[in-house]
């Protein structure tokens, strides 16, 4: 598993695409975290926006540790992205709080399966594990 994080717009998708040699982002084997079903995730080769699944994960009542275990057991060669949402002001909703909250903590978890994680900035990948 390799895991991408950064900020909104930092260039993660691109770097993703660019290490798994995929063309486009239209391509069936990227999961968007937004639109896609949660199965998605388990079988595509990148997960884009993991921070959009937490999100619609803790909408529907649901752990996303659930799906980030179901993940490392039936995808572990998948390349992730996630924003880094702890860095900003904090939301005054208590469920943007919450969705903020357990965004960085499936970050942390993923970080922990990963073999590799990149940190973009500005499109610049800095390898960090």
């Amino acid at each position: 598993m390799k895991l991408i994080i950064g900020g909104a717009w930092q260039g993660k998708l691109d770097y993703a695409l660019q290490i798994a040699n995929i063309e486009t982002k239209d391509s069936e084997k990227v999961a968007e975290g937004a639109t896609d079903p949660c199965e998605a995730a388990l079988e595509c080769t990148i997960i884009h926006n993991f921070h959009d699944y937490v999100r619609r994960l803790l909408q529907e009542e649901k752990d996303p540790d659930q799906m980030i275990q179901e993940i490392v057991d039936h995808n572990p060669d998948v390349i992730i992205t996630i924003n880094e949402l702890g860095c900003g002001i904090v939301p005054e909703d208590p469920f943007d709080r919450r969705w903020r909250e357990s965004a960085g903590r499936a970050a942390v978890k993923l970080a922990k399966h990963s073999g590799e994680v990149y940190r973009m900035v500005c499109g610049i990948p800095a390898r960090i594990k």
